[in-house]
């Protein structure tokens, strides 16, 4: 709790706070975000939610998402900035600025491959997601919880879980939601917005992906990928079609997949999943990335074309699953 103490007194001595979260946000990430606008508000703060990113239109659905802002070389200095969901620096895109002035850091995160790089860190794997973290700084505040406050914590929860399939649940998960959906957040809800809201266009993406698709160790590794044209093709972003990773792990026999999505040429994001036993976040932070041990992803740079650049990665990951 001693992290927890510290968080509250940089909080409690701060007026103008700027909440910020990483850059290709998630569910966790705009869920911590907002709640954090939202509680810390209601508690007499001058808050400021930012992400410096479009923000997915799948996530609009949700209360104050209008709210979040990007950086701006105009942006005016906060007391306290709290950063979210982060695992690095260059995660919070131009908002790693502002680490350079006297502004005082706090952050709030559950990698375990994060590089504690705020004034105070409270960062604890142990947590399914940044937003149950998040709910449990809340209570210890007295935040009054209400319907709409309640909501926006349980999507980060919800979908850093994945909808409370993943290893990362466990009777706290769910000690916690139960609190949130008593306050009023509306599980069905959520779960319509999410996972039942796809476009057409989304479907046609997946046809090309799964032309893509390759497995290799023995069914054991599944990988595959999207260039640029793929995308502008139906006139989507790599934002709105962020799920196929877990469905390449969802293959039978698979224990790790990757997918890559070329955001423009010479660059990709690639994410990593596993099944069970390997730790994806070493992948990942082997190249410069970072994540979780069963969900990870980095950014890839490269020359020629995507195809070519994953191939060291590729074998990268096949010869420790060849170990195995």
């Amino acid at each position: 709790m001693r992290n927890v103490s510290a968080v509250i007194s940089e909080i409690e001595q701060a007026e103008k706070i700027l909440v910020c979260g990483h850059i290709m946000p998630d569910g966790d990430c705009i869920s911590s975000v907002l709640s954090l606008y939202r509680g810390l508000s209601s508690l007499g703060k001058k808050v400021t939610p930012a992400v410096d990113w479009k923000i997915p239109s799948i996530y609009m659905g949700f209360p104050h998402t209008d709210k979040l802002v990007c950086y701006s070389p105009d942006l005016e200095l906060p007391d306290l900035m709290i950063i979210v969901d982060s695992s690095s620096p260059d995660r919070i895109g131009g908002f790693q600025r502002v680490l350079k002035t006297h502004v005082r850091t706090v952050l709030i995160d559950h990698h375990k491959t994060n590089t504690y790089f705020g004034n105070v860190n409270w960062v604890s794997p142990n947590y399914s997601s940044t937003a149950q973290m998040v709910f449990r700084l809340m209570q210890v505040m007295d935040v009054n919880f209400d319907e709409e406050l309640a909501l926006l914590n349980y999507l980060g929860i919800a979908t850093d879980t994945g909808f409370f399939r993943y290893s990362n649940v466990n009777s706290t998960v769910f000690e916690d939601v139960a609190c949130l959906v008593k306050y009023g957040a509306d599980p069905a809800y959520v779960a319509r917005v999410i996972l039942e809201n796809k476009k057409l266009e989304e479907f046609y993406l997946e046809r090309d992906a799964l032309d893509n698709l390759k497995v290799s160790c023995s069914g054991k590794f599944a990988y595959s990928f999207l260039e640029k044209r793929n995308f502008d093709r139906y006139g989507l972003s790599e934002d709105e079609f962020s799920g196929f990773v877990s469905q390449l792990r969802s293959i039978s026999t698979v224990e790790v997949a990757l997918f890559a999505s070329e955001s423009f040429k010479g660059e990709a994001h690639v994410s990593l999943r596993s099944k069970s036993y390997f730790d994806v976040s070493e992948v990942a932070k082997a190249f410069g990335g970072g994540g979780h041990e069963r969900a990870a992803g980095f950014t890839l740079t490269y020359d020629n074309d995507l195809q070519e650049a994953l191939e060291e990665v590729i074998e990268y990951i096949s010869e420790r699953l060849e170990e195995r």
